[in-house]
């Protein structure tokens, strides 16, 4: 196409990416808040709990859930080259799809880790850390029910980091029927509770039935 055909609307202005932003906070705000999210989210046509708003907060580097600064605003929609609602709609199957890449989920499962979490605690507490594992895991790994059961019945108010990186690690590479589970591992104490509780479950149900 020849260049001097394409419209103005059609190419990134980011004068108009900042004008979209102000739409969503007060005059002197410099951070999108939570009705600002909510107003945002209805625009884009998005529900707030849609795994694609953990993806765009991640193209966006966002360190608080609820909430974007204008840089981190600025700095995702620049490299997404969205300047209104309209072309951000356009995005939203491609967020959706880089999630198929494990490299990127893996750094987006990691990044969500210190987003969701009070930024005042070291550790996620357990219904946040449930929320997110839902949303990252829930579709993806069979196993998952089991361990929000799991979670719980269990001591556990909070799951550090480690746990947290652990958890996906177990989801990809141990087998539904827990076979290649190596208790000698070095996996998290809470795995190794898990694989134990699950296999009693499975012990006493398979018992019931027989």
């Amino acid at each position: 196409m020849d260049q001097r055909h394409i419209r103005a609307e059609d190419t990134f202005s980011h004068k108009r990416c900042l004008a979209w932003f102000r739409e969503y906070t007060s005059p002197d705000e410099d951070t999108l808040g939570p009705d600002g999210m909510e107003k945002f989210c209805e625009d884009i046509g998005v529900e707030p709990e849609n795994v694609v708003m953990l993806v765009l907060a991640y193209k966006m580097g966002a360190t608080q859930m609820g909430f974007f600064s204008q840089c981190e605003w600025l700095k995702g929609l620049t490299e997404l080259e969205c300047d209104s609602a309209v072309k951000m709609q356009s995005k939203i199957d491609y967020l959706k799809s880089i999630l198929n890449d494990p490299n990127i989920f893996k750094s987006i499962y990691r990044y969500s880790y210190d987003f969701a979490k009070d930024s005042d605690q070291r550790s996620m507490d357990i219904n946040t850390a449930k929320a997110m594992l839902q949303l990252l895991l829930g579709k993806h790994w069979p196993l998952y029910p089991q361990f929000a059961q799991f979670l719980d019945q269990s001591k556990y108010k909070v799951i550090n980091k480690d746990q947290w990186c652990n958890i996906l690690e177990f989801s990809r590479t141990i087998n539904n029927d827990l076979t290649n589970y190596d208790i000698d591992g070095a996996w998290p104490v809470m795995l190794d509770e898990f694989v134990e509780w699950l296999r009693t479950l499975r012990t006493c149900t398979s018992t019931t039935s027989s």
